[in-house]
């Protein structure tokens, strides 16, 4: 690819839109003084063009964008204290939006990131639409996904954990336990992070030879009702199984909720095994034995590399994927008469 002057090329796109060479340069750096009409029509032209702004340029913002599905998630809370301590060390702030569903954020969403023009943006989202990321790459404003729940295009940059790894270390203790009858509650099943906890699970339980009872094998939303709810169907029955694995510590304290209401203790009665490591899990009571997803260490790494990006282009598409690892605390023990 030629590498044009900048002002050379954006007077010939004024000059195809029909506009002064402001007007292109108020667009570009997301000026509110410009009418949606016009802007419609420069924005239109840059893409046919496929105008790269060049990275590193002076007059980026001091902002990072951290944009979420939706923030009232507790693990919301450890995504956004990484991303703070790395915006913090830079001299940066952070703006937090909510937009869109857990798959990509809303089509409106972009409008308002190019006006706002941050250092980066980092992404609570499973993917982004091809639309957004053209206009962000044409105005060299650099993204990351923060990926716990989905498998990114490999065009996506993206910081994730091993899910996987997870369920399998998570089963293996309540195997190494003696547990035999041992069911997982996982999330929803569009998500790859479900298909990859359960996977882990299989795994663990044909290496030790034991036979999965695909009764036991749920599928819900990592919220506490789903959580509760699928316990509620899986314990109130007479070949209960004797342990849980729960795809998130949300669906644990359901699960926890669940045998209480049908009169079993924790771990006397039931095992539980949680997943994420958040803060609640070990003020639960028992205090919750669970898989630690490095949830504040995948945002650092994610701020970190929307910042290094943004003064210069990487020479391939990064992907991560962090260790998780099993945290034991009191929601799990051998099963009873063991």
């Amino acid at each position: 690819m030629v590498d044009v002057d900048p002002k050379v090329k954006l007077a010939q796109l004024a000059e195809d839109a029909g506009v002064s060479l402001s007007t292109v340069s108020k667009v570009l750096n997301g000026r509110p003084d410009v009418s949606a009409r016009t802007r419609a029509k420069v924005e239109a032209i840059l893409d046919a063009q496929g105008y790269q702004r060049r990275a590193g340029l002076p007059g980026r913002g001091t902002l990072i964008e951290l944009v979420f599905p939706e923030l009232e998630t507790a693990w919301a809370m450890e995504i956004i204290r990484g991303v703070e301590n790395v915006a913090r060390a830079h001299g940066l702030s952070i703006v937090l939006t909510e937009s869109g569903d857990r798959h990509s954020p809303s089509a409106s969403w972009i409008d308002g990131v190019l006006r706002r023009r941050p250092v980066g943006v980092v992404l609570v989202f499973s993917d982004l639409a091809d639309e957004a990321k053209a206009k962000l790459r044409s105005r060299a404003i650099p993204f990351v996904i923060i990926d716990p729940a989905g498998d990114p295009a490999s065009d996506v940059p993206s910081v994730g954990s091993a899910n996987w790894a997870g369920g399998l270390a998570a089963t293996r203790h309540l195997i190494e336990l003696g547990h035999t009858r041992i069911a997982a509650i996982t999330g929803r099943d569009d998500m790859m992070c479900s298909f990859a906890r359960v996977d882990g699970y299989r795994s663990a339980m044909n290496s030790a030879g034991i036979e999965v009872d695909e009764r036991f094998v749920r599928f819900g939303n990592f919220q506490v009702d789903g959580g509760r709810n699928i316990a509620l169907e899986l314990l109130d029955a007479p070949d209960r199984p004797t342990a849980i694995f729960a795809g998130s510590d949300l669906q644990a304290l359901g699960v926890i909720e669940a045998a209480r209401t049908l009169g079993l203790r924790v771990p006397d009665d039931l095992s539980i095994v949680g997943y994420d490591d958040l803060q609640l899990a070990k003020w639960s009571s028992p205090a919750l034995t669970t898989v630690h997803q490095p949830l504040t260490a995948m945002a650092e790494e994610a701020a970190r590399l929307v910042i290094r990006m943004s003064d210069s282009p990487l020479g391939s598409i990064p992907r991560m994927d962090l260790a998780t690892r099993l945290v034991v605390r009191e929601s799990s023990a051998p099963p009873a008469g063991a």
